[in-house]
């Protein structure tokens, strides 16, 4: 089983659901991806089923969390996106998924508006999970930028937290340039929220960057 690099195994659910994952050890040009790409060094956070907060049937009822959010991320790389991967980096497993640019509704006044994708013409998905259970971490800020096929930078914009049926992920409407094939930088601030538990809280703490290399963006709206 593949493993991060402190040795604890990611469910096979989980190896299974991020088609192309990169693992230390593994070369990266066997994984599908370059060597020089700015990713930030995987490890595990703790699940010491041993705490104030935690046993180890709370961490299995996490894991068995973490694994449909596998399940759904996988449908959604393979089945739904046009293109989408996943790696780890840092404490996270991080995906993205590009579809066409769609409708959203936003808050404004006091009620759901509807906003239509205007010029947009490609929508950008980040998935985060926590590379222990593979749980969706929420609340966090995400950044994004794209590299055009001819190195120009298209732009950073921040990925909000959106709602959807089937999955919780960060995204956004870009308006790229051409098509063909992209790079995309992922940021990842620490989190602000409050962590439970005296050891197993000790998690995401550091900034983590994730660099895809060949995403394949065709333009298109919904």
């Amino acid at each position: 089983m593949p493993t991060i690099c402190t040795g604890d195994p990611v469910p096979d659910v989980i190896v299974t659901a991020l088609p192309r994952m990169r693992f230390p050890g593994v070369p990266a040009e066997a994984a599908g991806y370059s060597a020089d790409m700015a990713t930030t060094k995987a490890q595990a956070p703790p699940m010491d089923p041993n705490t104030s907060e935690a046993d180890s049937t709370q961490l299995d009822l996490a894991r068995a969390q973490g694994e449909a959010y596998g399940r759904a991320l996988t449908h959604m790389t393979e089945h739904v996106a046009h293109d989408g991967a996943a790696k780890p980096a840092g404490e996270y497993l991080v995906g993205y998924a590009v579809e066409e640019a769609e409708g959203m509704y936003g808050w404004a006044d006091g009620q759901l508006v509807w906003h239509d994708p205007g010029d947009a013409n490609v929508h950008v998905e980040v998935a985060v999970c926590d590379a222990a259970d593979g749980r969706f971490v929420p609340g966090l800020r995400v950044l994004a930028t794209l590299i055009a096929p001819d190195g120009t930078e298209v732009g950073t914009h921040e990925q909000p937290m959106l709602w959807h049926p089937m999955i919780y992920h960060y995204g956004r409407n870009w308006t790229v340039p051409v098509n063909g094939l992209y790079t995309l930088r992922i940021h990842i601030d620490p989190p602000a929220f409050m962590r439970h538990d005296e050891v197993n809280g000790r998690r995401f703490t550091e900034p983590t960057e994730v660099e895809f290399i060949g995403v394949s963006i065709q333009r298109a709206r919904k």
